[in-house]
Formats: structure tokens, C-alpha cells, sequence
């Protein structure tokens, strides 16, 4: 990863609180730690939606090696998202505000620009074919308890689980690795 100015990267993200609305002191309240854009990507090919997915290079190379580890006990697991840029997380807050959702109502489930883990490259929301993506009932597929008995070998932790510490609803579809 390139060199990246922590106190631009800082003023870009308090910029972009206050466009969206969000309180100056918000950097400073939230348990979410600020998390710097990945330079360098790789793919990962396509997600269940044929949308092409990013990771970074090590995150990939570990990605892969999880997927075939799975598929080698029968268990398909698929991307939904990789990596996500600041500029798209701020869309994404951008069209549910537009939408009529309080700011609050998204800090649940989404985070801001600058604090998306996704940014770094080494978040991945997974899913397993046959269930609605994104939702909690992906716990009970065979994909969440394989990810459960085995994410861990391959440097991956699922960063939301049911009441974590930082008011971020249960994804138990979103993974990271450390």
C-alpha cells in the first residue's frame, strides 16, 4: 500500500460528515476505528451478482484458498462485496438519506466514509446460493458454519456479531481478515 497523509485522509473524512449531515464530534464518539483506502488491489473475479470484486492482495490469496478449502467439504461460499472506496460508501449513505433514512437508523448497518472497513480491502460480505443476500438468515446455512469452524484458519473473524460492542447490527455475513 502506497503512502497515504493521515491528516488529509482525516480532513477528507470530516468533510464528508458534514455533508452528510453527521455531528463534528462524531469522529471522535464512534467505537469504529478509521480505516484507510487499500491500494493495492486484486481481483477476485465475480460476485452472485456478476459484478466484478476486489481484495487486497493478500486478503485475495487467502480469500481463494478459503473458498477451496470449502468447496473441498461441499460448502459453496460467494462474495457479495469486497472492497468499497470512500467515495462509493459515501454514496451509499448519500442514497439512503435521500431515500427518508435518519442518519441514525444508518450508523446500524452502514458506516461512514472513512470507517468502512471495506475500504481496506480485507472485509468481504459473503453469501451461499439459495439464500436472500445480506440477512441474518445466512446464519443458518451450511456456508456460516463452515466460516464458523474454519474463517479463522485462513485469517478471517466476523467483525459484527450479535451485540458487539460497537452498535453495529449482526452481519453475520461480513468477515475480515486481521
Amino acid at each position: 500500500m502506497g503512502f497515504v497523509n493521515i491528516e488529509s485522509y482525516r480532513d477528507r473524512m470530516m468533510q464528508a460528515l458534514a455533508e452528510l449531515g453527521v455531528p463534528a464530534d462524531y469522529a471522535t464518539q464512534c467505537k469504529l476505528p478509521p480505516q484507510i483506502e487499500c491500494e493495492d488491489l486484486v481481483s477476485i473475479g465475480l460476485d452472485m451478482f456478476q459484478r466484478e470484486q476486489r481484495l487486497e492482495r493478500g486478503t485475495a490469496l487467502q480469500w481463494q484458498s478459503m473458498v477451496a478449502a470449502a468447496i473441498g467439504d461441499e460448502v459453496a461460499l460467494a462474495a457479495i462485496s469486497g472492497f468499497r472506496s470512500f467515495d462509493y460508501q459515501k454514496g451509499i449513505i448519500q442514497r439512503k438519506l435521500a431515500s427518508g433514512l435518519q442518519i441514525d437508523e444508518i450508523l446500524r448497518v452502514s458506516a461512514l466514509p472513512g470507517f468502512s472497513e471495506h475500504h481496506t480491502g480485507r472485509a468481504i460480505d459473503i453469501g451461499t446460493a439459495g439464500f436472500p443476500a445480506l440477512t441474518e438468515e445466512f446464519e443458518t446455512t451450511p456456508a456460516f458454519e463452515w466460516l464458523t469452524n474454519n474463517a479463522a484458519k485462513f485469517g478471517f473473524s466476523m467483525s459484527y456479531p450479535r451485540k458487539n460492542p460497537l452498535g453495529i447490527i449482526y452481519e453475520p455475513w461480513h468477515w475480515c481478515r486481521q
